[in-house]
């Protein structure tokens, strides 16, 4: 390896990583946004391009169609709509990125959940045009309820509407009221347009009443927090190692991936839902011993005694452990086609562990025009966000998805054919805003 391209490793290196998903109604612009982020960041290689180029002027388009970037799938090409989640990688000098453009139809919300599950931030798009509609009411509320920490508002197209600031002023009001009311941390507002270039990685010289920063630049600066060693320790197991060799005999590891937290040689620790404890007497990591482990590394944990522990149990310090129910009450976006009715039997997914259950009840449904609580809907369908109450038919250690993204989460799926339902949030929905205000940039909220 050259001296200059170790220099551009440990650059690379040393800069922070931001999951960021896209998300917005049909035709606000979202794969032109992407695409133009990609280009004017100089992240596209030459022959993707040129693909591109040549793409475009088949379908009779002078200047390339930025958005073909991002719509890889030829149904997506041929309708000019977004269908999949897209995911890209690309980097600057500052920070390293993965991308989820989400689709922006109302028969692929489902994707959307997807695309921001891990994300740290949301971009949604909104068309100066028309303002704040249904589906932007609803990718906010996706937004809250995966507890996204950062939200930005990029309203595009300004140069659809001469690049006035009443109209911006206007719609981001109306957008920031909303999703303070579903409790959204931070809100940040950006007049653009994709297709122009402006405000999306070089300031625009066509609003000078707009004196924040660019998307790029907001993208670059906005501050993560991937330290998951201080949180809650969980490792859900997902196979038992017996090689039963001669070398060896009695060798019997838990192995899985630490969701989060930090495990220690030496640690007490308890296996839900059994409550049997036990220390660790070795942890392996890629095949060699270690005194420490921490998210997101995958290792084999060793304990002292011979106890009963199998894939789906959950491994935590017995001083931090979770409580274990068969009784759940979560909100859930439901994302199937067919319905999710009270008395319906399905199976419950939560980290490796997977459970027969029954909705016993379905106490309401959101209003997303509103915020307001349908009460006993009995029933929801694709795209509804709602609450139900679950009982499982064996324990489950579930935290809070407020403490934990990652085991306060699960699936609700339906036994006959495997299609998911819902996805699950366990514990309260929505933060409040009051709440929301008081949680700093760093802390508060668990990737």
């Amino acid at each position: 390896m050259t001296s200059t391209t170790t220099a551009a490793a440990e650059r690379l290196s040393a800069t922070t990583l931001l999951r960021f998903a896209t998300a917005g109604s049909v035709d606000d612009g979202k794969s032109t946004l992407v695409g133009r982020l990609l280009h004017d960041s100089k992240s596209v290689l030459a022959d993707q391009l040129e693909a591109v180029e040549h793409a475009s002027r088949s379908r009779g388009q002078e200047a390339p169609d930025l958005a073909l970037l991002t719509d890889g799938l030829r149904a997506e090409r041929e309708q000019g709509i977004t269908i999949d989640v897209a995911y890209r990688y690309f980097a600057t000098a500052r920070r390293r990125f993965i991308l989820a453009d989400t689709p922006g139809h109302v028969q692929y919300t489902r994707n959307m959940v997807t695309g921001a599950s891990t994300a740290e931030l949301t971009v949604i798009l909104v068309d100066a045009r028309n303002g704040v509609v249904e589906q932007t009411r609803r990718h906010a509320a996706i937004a809250a309820l995966l507890r996204v920490p950062h939200v930005v508002l990029a309203v595009n197209k300004m140069d659809l509407v001469g690049y006035e600031e009443p109209v911006f002023a206007r719609i981001a009001e109306e957008f920031t009221a909303y999703a303070g009311e579903l409790g959204v941390p931070e809100i940040t507002a950006i007049p653009i347009s994709a297709l122009a270039g402006d405000n999306v990685v070089e300031a625009s010289a066509h609003m000078d009443w707009y004196g924040g920063p660019t998307v790029l630049e907001h993208l670059e600066t906005v501050p993560v927090s991937h330290d998951l060693t201080s949180c809650h320790a969980r490792l859900p197991v997902q196979y038992v190692i017996r090689p039963q060799t001669a070398e060896h005999p009695d060798y019997r590891g838990y192995a899985g991936q630490i969701a989060a937290g930090t495990f220690r040689v030496g640690q007490e620790v308890t296996v839900l839902p059994s409550g049997r404890t036990s220390r660790i007497s070795g942890i392996d990591l890629l095949g060699e011993p270690v005194d420490v482990a921490w998210t997101p590394q995958s290792v084999t944990l060793l304990l002292e005694d011979d106890i009963d522990v199998s894939r789906g149990d959950l491994i935590v310090p017995s001083g931090d452990a979770p409580a274990t129910t068969q009784d759940v009450e979560a909100t859930v976006c439901h994302v199937a086609d067919q319905r999710l009715t009270v008395g319906q039997r399905v199976l419950l997914k939560h980290t490796t562990r997977t459970v027969k259950a029954i909705v016993k009840e379905i106490p309401s449904r959101l209003t997303l025009d509103d915020l307001s609580q349908h009460p006993a809907p009995e029933r929801l369908v694709a795209n509804d966000i709602g609450t139900v109450r679950v009982r499982t038919a064996e324990p489950l250690a579930l935290d809070s998805y407020a403490d934990s993204r990652r085991t306060g989460s699960f699936l609700l799926i339906d036994p006959a054919d495997g299609t998911t339902l819902a996805a699950g949030m366990a514990g309260d929905s929505f933060a409040t805003a009051k709440a929301a205000a008081a949680v700093d940039d760093d802390e508060g909220w668990d990737f």
